[in-house]
């Protein structure tokens, strides 16, 4: 798994990669809307884990690795309601920019979100930067107070996404205080993927 991400094969990395699966393990995802009609008000919430059950094996030694029987392989089972939702929703990305952008949170967040929203764009469309319904508080991102700060950021990362993603469409407003974004899909067919590495 530390090779699929292009991570060193060193213990922090593997420590990191661990930890990650037990979070997302013990992770429950809430969800919920509020709505008042004539005679009530409707509270309606749903919630699901993203794993039903998980093992993974793992040796010091990496030359042992290749030597282990088919039983002791890794055994990701997803939840029956996150894999349905999965089927339902699917969100294009691309496995090679996430493994790119793997030493980078802030980007591959960004590359992620872009991918969907891009996706989903009816046409060109402005996102607020800041707000309750932000690019700052929808990756996230909540530590960067100034939004100065937050811009210079942003325009970092996109020039990242750029390097993997030139044709995607998003650009911070000519005021800084939004994102635009057009209908575009990150994932490229992989006769033009192809094309680009060879």
């Amino acid at each position: 798994m530390l090779d699929t991400f292009g991570m060193q094969q060193g213990g922090t990395q593997y420590r990191r990669l661990m930890g990650a699966f037990q979070r997302i393990f013990g992770a429950t995802i809430f969800f919920g809307t509020d709505m008042q009609r004539e005679r009530a008000t409707v509270i309606h919430r749903a919630r699901f884990n993203f794993m039903s059950e998980a093992r993974i094996w793992y040796s010091r030694n990496s030359a042992q690795d290749t030597l282990l029987p088919g039983e002791l392989q890794n055994e990701i089972v997803l939840s029956e309601e996150f894999f349905r939702e999965i089927l339902d929703h699917p969100i294009p990305t691309d496995m090679e920019a996430a493994r790119v952008l793997s030493c980078s949170p802030a980007a591959l967040d960004l590359f992620t979100w872009l991918s969907y929203r891009c996706f989903i764009a009816k046409g060109r469309e402005w996102v607020p930067l800041f707000g309750p319904a932000g690019l700052v508080n929808q990756l996230g991102s909540s530590d960067y107070a100034r939004p100065r700060r937050f811009r210079e950021k942003l325009e970092g990362w996109l020039d990242l996404v750029r390097t993997l993603w030139p044709e995607c469409p998003a650009g911070i407003s000519n005021d800084g205080t939004g994102l635009w974004v057009d209908r575009a899909n990150a994932v490229l067919a992989q006769e033009v993927s192809n094309a680009r590495r060879g």
